[in-house]
């Protein structure tokens, strides 16, 4: 099992950036695929999520409306889609693989994680 993300870097506020999630050893679409992050001397904390078979989406309040998660299933990949950004999505952002529903937990994949710096 392993989990590699990309596509983070800098950007401006109100910008987009898309993060992406390769997964091998596993079938994504059979597994819950959470995206969290977390800022220097802050919690980490889960900012979306799709559920395994079915595909239902989870995202807290604080970024509802701006970021959208997806998932190719013929590449294995989970898409993290993140617009008007702001200095508070300042981050490492890390997809992790859990049990079939995103409400179950039980995340025991990460990957390496991906920089997120919003600045202007």
């Amino acid at each position: 099992v392993h989990l590699v993300e990309s596509g983070g870097g800098l950007a401006q506020p109100g910008e987009s950036l898309t993060l992406s999630c390769a997964a091998s050893g596993f079938r994504m679409d059979y597994y819950a695929i959470s995206w969290f992050r977390q800022a220097p001397g802050k919690e980490r904390e889960g900012v979306s999520c799709i559920d395994g078979r079915g595909g239902g989406t989870h995202a807290p309040l604080s970024v509802a409306g701006r970021f959208t998660i997806s998932r190719d299933n013929a590449k294995n990949t989970v898409y993290l889609r993140m617009n008007n950004l702001k200095p508070e999505d300042t981050a490492i952002y890390t997809c992790a693989k859990g049990g079939e529903f995103c409400q179950r937990g039980g995340f025991d994949a990460w990957g390496q994680g991906t920089p997120v710096t919003v600045a202007g």
